[in-house]
């Protein structure tokens, strides 16, 4: 598997391969490859030619006391996973190649970053959209593969794309779980086996919460079942559990479906998220 680690050189590879006909898919990610990522480089091999896995842990979306330096960086392991799911080739630059001296221009998407992940890691979809951008004008994607279990992460690129006119369509891919429901997650790594034994309970939650909304419940009723389900896992300490319109991550004015249940919860130093989309 090659790894670029240079613009100019994934541009060129990319050239080439469109000058064959291929068509191009970008799997962005921040490495520490899972299964969630692999289901990601196997549906853009499914669908394109020439498929970039990219590997950037990207400082402008972690926080002052987040955990930019502890993120698992494993270049080389990625990119043997990256290789066995269908990809040609990873991208994985430095910092100062993707954030070059001096570089002061950011992209920002407002409204649907206000709520959720965005009230409480201010600047977090900033740093998001912004490496996106950069990514998706580096390697000029014709697809761009996002896994839902974030969520909120997937409609923000969405709505940036659209805003900006930018060519690449991005394609939402179902997120893969442990067999006990936990979301795919490189955090998940961080755990201590008590905290990976209570974490499912955050996926039970969701699934309370789902059931009262099903049944025509508000959103507050759908909230407070969700987080009375995780607390019965007293190492589990919750950020947010919201329920909310699945398009406009507002609350809604109304009961039932549609309805998107997200929460953010704390094991220990590390933060969990997933959601469900409840259809109407």
């Amino acid at each position: 598997m090659r790894i670029a680690d240079r613009i100019v050189e994934i541009r060129s590879a990319v050239q080439r391969a469109r000058g064959n006909g291929s068509t191009v898919g970008l799997v962005p990610t921040m490495g520490a490859l899972h299964a969630g990522h692999a289901s990601l480089i196997e549906r853009a091999a499914a669908v394109d030619d020439f498929v970039v896995v990219s590997v950037f842990v990207n400082p402008t979306q972690f926080g002052p006391a987040e955990d930019f330096d502890a993120y698992p960086r494993r270049l080389q392991e990625d990119a043997s996973i990256a290789a066995e799911h269908g990809a040609h080739l990873v991208f994985a630059p430095t910092v100062e190649e993707m954030y070059p001296p001096g570089a002061s221009t950011f992209v920002e998407v407002e409204g649907l970053t206000a709520n959720l992940c965005g009230a409480v890691r201010p600047g977090h979809f900033r740093g998001v959209t912004t490496v996106v951008g950069k990514l998706f004008n580096i390697v000029a994607p014709d697809r761009a593969y996002f896994g839902e279990k974030d969520y909120q992460q997937m409609l923000v690129i969405s709505k940036m794309v659209r805003d900006m006119h930018m060519p690449v369509e991005v394609v939402a891919c179902p997120t893969v779980r442990e067999t006990d429901g936990l979301a795919m997650s490189s955090r998940n790594a961080y755990l201590t086996a008590e905290q990976r034994a209570a974490a499912p309970a955050i996926r039970r939650g969701l699934l309370a919460g789902e059931r009262v909304v099903k049944q025509g419940g508000s959103a507050s009723e759908a909230v407070q079942t969700a987080i009375a389900q995780i607390a019965t896992e007293p190492i589990l300490k919750v950020q947010y559990v919201e329920a909310v319109d699945p398009e406009t991550l507002t609350r809604p004015d109304h009961n039932g479906a549609p309805m998107l249940l997200a929460a953010a919860v704390f094991a220990g130093d590390t933060r969990l998220i997933d959601n469900i989309v409840v259809e109407g």
